[in-house]
């Protein structure tokens, strides 16, 4: 740790929110200069999807700020508050994963952290360790710990309760868990969204009670979503996936809308305030450009951010066919006299996960077979081998009949 502890706070400070409390901040991280003792840095993760956006991006990257400075990492991986769910922002109860789907996620969960944190200094753990061997006594000791009144603050559960939205009480449990989980590895920081505000103020009260020293809470901001109105969301459909190919991945960054730059610059690179406001300011879309070749170099390289904005220039600035796209094969079976469905057509091509979400992209005008526009839904179409299928504005795929 070479910096001083204003250095480190400027460093630390960069796109926060809030950070309870600074003065604490900086107490910690002077014993941390004179000890040469790490601070340990919490940040949980629920696996309760395969992969992971941008947006849970930004909360990394302040990690990676801190363990850039010297300090320790701990990522817990939350195998058992992820069978909960965590109901920050949600206005209804979260389906319960098994064992297997969250073990599942976990292992791609951290292929794609990977990308961003140095796993070797990285201290992970799993909250199962100490929840797994928990007696029932001691769940309810847990739960004597905070009132009904309290958790009933935040807004979220504010709203369920004043809407008639029915509140379980495993939920309930959830933000004791997060809590608990800074005792059990005596967090110095904690890092969390915006969303996650209550449930790290509470692992403060968790700390005191059990004779830590409460931990700094420092909350990072939601990130927008492609569309620029709601945060970046799979179940929205506004979202760029970290580990989605470098063709998909540079074309959403450049749906972003300009309004949007400042907030994905900060949030999303190191580069200096002045010279990326300079940038937007004189020439946005080169500016955008140059944000998702800086995001893709993170995820993929210069090799895939080469690739990305040269399937860019080639398809959307001068309108032309890839040269480079998945193939797919059909299987001649689903053919009637010569022609295909066209939802079957889209669901073999993994374009769509459900005969619903194809017709939804086909209604809207969004697919193409070669230069036709197919906008009928129960359209039977003839398709000769080789022929490009078109989804949206990004995804292409040719066309192979098997025998």
């Amino acid at each position: 740790m070479k910096q001083g502890i204003k250095e480190q706070i400027e460093l630390i400070r960069r796109g926060v929110v809030d950070l309870t409390s600074e003065e604490e901040l900086e107490k910690k991280l002077g014993r941390s200069l004179e000890s040469g003792r790490p601070l340990r840095v919490k940040l949980g993760i629920d696996p309760t999807a395969p992969d992971i956006h941008l947006g849970f991006t930004v909360v990394l990257r302040k990690m990676k700020a801190f363990q850039d400075l010297g300090h320790q990492p701990v990522l817990i991986l939350g195998d058992y508050t992820a069978r909960i769910g965590d109901p920050s922002g949600r206005n209804k109860t979260r389906p319960q994963l098994s064992g297997d789907d969250v073990d599942r996620h976990a292992a791609t969960y951290l292929e794609q952290v990977s990308k961003i944190l140095d796993l070797d200094r990285v201290e992970v753990v799993r909250n199962g360790t100490w929840f797994g061997a928990m007696s029932f006594l001691e769940v309810i000791h847990l739960s004597a710990r905070s009132t009904v009144a309290r958790l009933l603050e935040r807004d979220d559960f504010q709203k369920r309760y004043r809407d008639g939205v029915p509140i379980s009480l495993h939920e309930f449990i959830y933000p004791l868990m997060q809590a608990y989980d800074s005792v059990q590895v005596k967090a110095d920081v904690e890092l969390g969204g915006t969303d996650q505000t209550f449930n790290l103020l509470l692992g403060r009260t968790l700390q005191k009670e059990e004779g830590q020293e409460p931990q700094v809470c420092i909350t990072t901001p939601i990130l927008p979503g492609t569309d620029g109105v709601k945060k970046m969301s799979k179940s929205l459909g506004n979202y760029i996936g970290v580990s989605e190919s470098p063709q998909e991945m540079f074309g959403k960054c450049m749906s972003i809308p300009d309004a949007l730059l400042s907030d994905y610059y900060l949030l999303l690179t190191s580069e200096a305030e002045e010279e990326y406001r300079t940038k937007i300011s004189d020439h946005p879309m080169q500016a955008k450009m140059d944000l998702a070749t800086r995001i893709l170099l993170d995820y993929h390289g210069e090799a895939g951010a080469r690739l990305g904005k040269e399937h860019f220039e080639k398809v959307f600035q001068k309108r032309e066919t890839p040269d480079e796209m998945p193939r797919i094969e059909i299987d001649r079976s689903q053919v009637e006299d010569g022609k295909i469905w066209i939802v079957s057509l889209l669901r073999q091509a993994n374009f769509a996960t459900s005969g619903g979400e194809a017709r939804r992209v086909i209604s809207q005008g969004g697919v193409r077979v070669d230069d036709q526009r197919i906008e009928d839904p129960n359209a039977w179409i003839e398709i000769r081998d080789g022929a490009v299928l078109r989804v949206g504005k990004r995804r292409f795929a040719r066309i192979e009949w098997t025998a």
